[in-house]
């Protein structure tokens, strides 16, 4: 199991982009959580095995339709904080 930040950058929010996120994530049985950032960009923390999140970083590049990804960061991290679930932030959890 790994834990992977990802910050995806373009146009990002009003798209259906956390939406959609979550819909993949829940299909790959990823755990975590997405949320839109002030700057306009998605924040995403997601934990599971290097499949998974491969394919999630193969989605982020695209995004749903109406969504314009200029770029995709990720910080691989090997400790994981024991999501229990994914699912859609309005804040960052402490």
């Amino acid at each position: 199991m790994k834990h992977w930040n990802i910050v995806v950058r373009g146009t990002v929010q009003g798209v259906y982009y956390r939406a959609t996120t979550k819909a993949v994530a829940d299909q790959l049985g990823i755990k975590g959580f997405v949320m839109n950032q002030p700057d306009g960009s998605v924040y995403i923390e997601a934990e599971g095995d290097d499949f998974a999140l491969e394919s999630l970083i193969e989605f982020c590049e695209e995004g749903p339709d109406r969504a314009e990804v200029d770029s995709v960061e990720v910080e691989r991290l090997d400790q994981t904080k024991g999501f229990k679930n994914f699912e859609v932030l309005k804040r960052k959890p402490l």
